[in-house]
């Protein structure tokens, strides 16, 4: 059973990048495009739904006012309003701008996660938790490197 159950994980772990390159979305690009606009890094967490290391990304710990952009297509998703301090060492939100990102399920671990994604180009963001503060109660847990900030 154990094998069967590494099996159905690791293949989810490839099919899973692989379909949310293939949703339609209002921005598109090639894969060719992707890798061209993006760093290693950043083509890696955004289109393959990897995550960067915790603790590397000068988002954390950045408090300005303003907002925080998709990297992939400049779409406005969440406001500093909303920013905390998880301690978890990737930069956190209670709440995004309505209607700037989808969901969907992910499966890659032994439990099921929500995903966040960018829902103009897809670019994957991290992960929501249900462990965040008051009045949400959420946790967008996201990856700096998918995000660019602009100061208010």
């Amino acid at each position: 059973m154990h094998r069967r159950m590494f099996l159905t994980t690791a293949l989810a772990a490839t099919v899973a990048p692989a379909a949310l390159m293939a949703q339609s979305f209002e921005v598109t690009r090639t894969r060719a495009q992707w890798q061209a606009m993006l760093s290693d890094i950043e083509f890696h967490v955004m289109r393959e739904e990897g995550t960067e290391a915790a603790g590397t990304s000068p988002l954390d710990a950045n408090y300005a006012p303003g907002t925080y952009h998709c990297r992939g297509c400049d779409l406005p998703v969440y406001p500093s309003s909303t920013k905390y301090d998880s301690g978890t060492g990737w930069p956190s939100f209670y709440a995004s701008f309505q209607n700037a990102i989808g969901t969907k399920a992910d499966r890659k671990l032994l439990s099921v996660r929500t995903e966040v994604h960018c829902r103009r180009c897809g670019s994957h963001f991290g992960h929501i938790f249900s462990d965040g503060p008051a009045p949400t109660g959420q946790r967008h847990c996201l990856n700096g490197v998918s995000l660019v900030f602009r100061a208010a």
